[in-house]
């Protein structure tokens, strides 16, 4: 690595592993280091991580690679994603998690949700938040932990507990518990922050019984909120950007005009539409969400969500054995002409939008003697491309935008065969940029604008580079019959965990 440069780190604190990447100047990657860790299932349907194993990892590969720079390197400043609605409480006072923290994919709140929406509050809590009531969101989480872990509530009344995402998290442990706070982003994912008058919504809190000297401040996307402990790293750089995965990727494609989409293919699947300064509300089970805020100045976004993506090949991995490495799945899924009549409907955990169906369950239809294994690896692709199909849908009829192009970015988004399948059953161009680690890039133009190491903004749209266009070249009369095929498999893999509970 060169001699006396500049640079940004970016922490990039995902589902399933953490990240840690320098950036420099140019908006290159110039080092990175990852670690997965362990995801927890104590029951069908719940979803755990171990907090501390969180930040463990994360700390792990900070070190890993601030190791490569040389005394004259220059550390500017920090910027952090993370994986959203993810939920931690923790002891003030010993910095310990109280209990396993809840993840985004956790549905044991599911029958919660449905109580609030007989009583009726689904409209309140959507025209504050722009969320639909979902076990997806954090509210229930740290309720349940209240509820749940003993002595947890008399804790929180006497102010004795945090709770955070994982953004806060990390923040409290990077400036060695100095540092409560939380972005505009991660707040609105909450289902206790109100996205238009930008405070904690004390009706909200009072519905959920969460204390609000649990809750972090919250900032803008890009300022300064702190320093890193100089006895972590050996370094002292400002905190100066943070954002919710999603967020942050919208940001990193460089989506700054209303009417530019991306879509991020991970362990989930997300797809983020700019709306401008003006949040539009949902008539599809979309949500409205703040994409970010610099300065004073807030941008809304429409956000359709899939709880499994890029999470379906890890499944093909581990749990079926099918493959031995998750890349091995373009391969053997290019074994199948077509998917030989199978779909795949992968709600593990439910389905997200535009369905928010918390009793569906995985499917895998259309088998017969033929059916291989390559035609199970390409149904479990091609399920990421329809259900991102049935998002752009939503989206199309809530914003009345049509879609010309679509951005493209996280590991899935390499695989060529996909994102060509993309553009056919889309019918629209998918364009994947040289760079794909958009999310942390993302983190790290909002710190970068905050500490100078970039001017402006527009000293960041040159940095942005296309690598490859799919065009649709798929026949109309196909498409529409491959898409209807997918609906009509998502019928049979709604509701059944309700319908199975019935049958008992």
């Amino acid at each position: 690595m060169a001699t006396g440069n500049s640079y940004l780190l970016a922490l990039d604190q995902g589902t399933t592993s953490s990240r840690a990447l320098l950036i420099d100047q140019q908006g290159q990657v110039a080092g990175m280091a990852q670690q997965e860790f362990r995801q927890i299932y104590p029951e069908p349907g719940w979803v755990e991580h171990d907090a501390q194993e969180i930040w463990d990892s994360q700390a792990r590969v900070v070190k890993d690679l601030l190791r490569k720079l040389s005394g004259q390197d220059r550390l500017v400043g920090v910027g952090i994603t993370n994986q959203r609605e993810t939920t931690v409480v923790w002891d003030r006072k010993s910095g310990r998690p109280i209990a396993n923290a809840i993840v985004w994919q956790d549905r044991r709140t599911a029958a919660y949700c449905e109580q609030l929406k007989a009583q009726g509050y689904s409209e309140k809590i959507q025209s504050k938040t722009g969320l639909v009531i979902d076990s997806y969101f954090s509210a229930t989480k740290i309720r349940w932990l209240l509820e749940k872990v003993p002595g947890a509530r008399d804790k929180a009344q006497r102010g004795e507990l945090a709770a955070g995402t994982i953004d806060s998290w990390l923040i409290w442990q990077l400036t060695r518990g100095q540092v409560h706070a939380t972005d505009v982003t991660n707040a609105s994912r909450t289902m206790l922050y109100n996205i238009h008058k930008g405070e904690w919504d004390q009706e909200l809190l009072d519905l959920f019984e969460v204390p609000k000297s649990m809750l972090p401040e919250v900032k803008s996307s890009s300022e300064i909120y702190g320093t890193i402990d100089k006895e972590l790293f050996g370094h002292a750089a400002p905190i100066a950007g943070v954002a919710g995965d999603q967020q942050a990727a919208l940001f990193g494609q460089l989506c700054l005009e209303p009417g530019m989409m991306k879509n991020t293919y991970g362990t989930g699947c997300f797809l983020v539409l700019n709306t401008g300064s003006q949040p539009i509300v949902s008539q599809n089970k979309l949500l409205t969400t703040i994409a970010w805020r610099l300065g004073k100045e807030t941008t809304y976004a429409l956000e359709g969500s899939v709880f499994i993506a890029g999470a379906v090949v890890q499944w093909l991995r581990d749990g079926l054995g099918l493959i031995a490495n998750s890349k091995d799945v373009e391969a053997l899924a290019a074994k199948a002409k077509d998917n030989g009549g199978v779909y795949f409907v992968p709600a593990f955990t439910g389905l997200g939008a535009p369905y928010w169906d918390p009793y569906a369950r995985g499917t895998i239809i259309g088998l017969t003697r033929g059916t291989g294994r390559e035609h199970i690896a390409r149904a479990a692709l091609e399920a990421i491309a329809y259900q991102s199909r049935d998002l752009v849908e939503a989206m199309r009829a809530d914003a009345n935008i049509p879609l010309k192009e679509l951005r493209v970015d996280g590991g899935a988004s390499a695989n060529p065969a996909l994102m060509q399948f993309q553009a056919d059953i889309l019918a629209a161009a998918v364009v994947r940029p040289r760079c794909l680690e958009s999310t942390a890039m993302g983190a790290a133009y909002f710190a970068g604008l905050a500490t100078g190491f970039f001017p402006h903004l527009d000293a960041l749209k040159n940095l942005w580079q296309r690598d490859a266009r799919y065009e649709p070249q798929m026949p109309e009369s196909e498409r529409r019959r491959l898409y209807g095929m997918w609906k009509a498999a998502i019928k049979h893999a709604s509701g059944w965990a309700r319908d199975a509970e019935v049958q008992v």
